[in-house]
């Protein structure tokens, strides 16, 4: 008899945090016990090369636009040849895909809550919401990746709590960890002539929920309020998107283009953050940031926006600080407080790393989703379990 499989269904299949945890969480499953495939909504790119558990298959469905008979029927024809054990749908965008699992024999679907959308930012939208309380009834388990979201699901969604389990994403801590020697070689040829270099940095997807442009806006303030800092600093922006030009634009607007790096999509994250002195995320809404983990577990302080599931990881004044969303004053001047005390960014950076050692760790959030898996399936988790080591 084969393994159970386990249908993960996701918009895309790109860079992004989703996409980073999924990816984690297929590579590190127990071997043999279950079979894993994604089903892309739209389509993969090559990130779907950072799967490395054999035999993944990734189908990508090309889903027009709004909504499409054609899109589907070949998503009821697909659950029908593949027969999942548990259809496994994440975020809103992926929800109603659950609907033609129906008439699969003896389908389990989880689903997990991720983060909200840019334009429902508190998860109140009366359409979306309907759109939520309706599919309920044919929801096994929710996973939610906060307390916050776990909160929202129980509270507003309506979501008995028995049906809601809340995991953490973990962290790599064989590739995200503090380092010796800084590999300036990757700076430009511009920066490293700079002996008292100072670079904070943010790593993301390009788009409007992630607000970078707050991040250049308080560096362009505190440059203004002290001269002899900003002949210090730089600014590092890794990753890609649609406001690329928009963030280019708006760091020549405030003077900053020598100043700010726009990496695009890079593979060597874990060497760039060694280049940072302070992590900033400047998001409007997040689930649970993989990016802060892996600064925090790279020794970093973290200053985050004070939303969703950011306040579950950063507490102000221990291992970073927390600032209004959208406020450029407030985050300009916990930037240049952190900045300008070495050993505060020390303590706070040192705090921040132990936090994730003791509490984020990928192993402990597979063990987490097996046991999920498991209980609906009716089988025994502990055999699971022992494959992880």
């Amino acid at each position: 008899m084969s393994s159970p499989l386990i249908a993960h269904v996701i918009y895309s299949l790109s860079t992004g945090g989703l996409e980073n945890g999924l990816v984690n969480i297929i590579n590190r499953f127990p071997r043999d016990r279950y079979r894993h495939v994604i089903v892309c909504i739209t389509t993969a790119d090559d990130f779907a090369q950072r799967i490395t558990a054999p035999d993944v298959r990734v189908i990508q469905l090309h889903k027009p636009a709004g909504h499409s008979l054609g899109f589907y029927l070949r998503l009821w024809r697909l659950f029908r040849e593949l027969q999942p054990a548990i259809v496994h749908s994440r975020n809103l965008a992926a929800l109603e895909t659950q609907l033609f699992s129906l008439g699969v024999r003896g389908v389990k679907r989880v689903h997990g809550e991720h983060g909200r959308e840019v334009g429902d930012l508190e998860g109140r939208n009366r359409k979306y919401l309907l759109l939520r309380r309706c599919m309920r009834p044919l929801i096994h388990r929710y996973i939610a990746v906060s307390g916050d979201i776990e909160n929202w699901l129980t509270t507003l969604v309506g979501v008995p709590g028995s049906r809601v389990r809340q995991i953490y994403n973990g962290v790599d801590h064989e590739r995200f960890k503090p380092r010796n020697v800084k590999p300036l070689a990757l700076l430009p040829q511009s920066w490293r002539e700079l002996d008292d270099m100072l670079v904070v940095g943010t790593v993301g997807r390009l788009t409007p929920v992630k607000d970078q442009q707050l991040l250049l806006r308080a560096v362009g303030a505190l440059c203004i309020d002290d001269p002899q800092l900003a002949a210090r600093l730089r600014v590092l922006i890794v990753g890609d998107g649609p406001l690329r030009a928009e963030l280019e634009a708006l760091s020549s607007e405030l003077g900053l283009t020598e100043k700010v790096w726009l990496t695009g999509d890079r593979q060597d994250v874990p060497d760039l953050l060694q280049l940072l002195d302070l992590f900033v995320l400047p998001s409007l809404g997040e689930g649970i940031s993989n990016t802060v983990l892996e600064a925090m577990a790279s020794g970093l302080p973290v200053i985050a926006t004070d939303v969703g599931g950011n306040r579950e990881l950063v507490e102000d004044g221990v291992n970073g600080a927390l600032v209004p969303a959208g406020d450029v004053a407030a985050l300009s001047r916990a930037l240049r407080a952190l900045l300008n005390d070495d050993g505060e960014r020390r303590r706070r950076g040192d705090n921040a790393q132990d936090f994730v050692h003791s509490h984020f760790d990928w192993a402990v959030t597979v063990a987490q989703y097996v046991r999920v898996y498991e209980e609906l399936l009716g089988l025994d988790a502990a055999a699971s379990l022992e494959t992880l080591g």
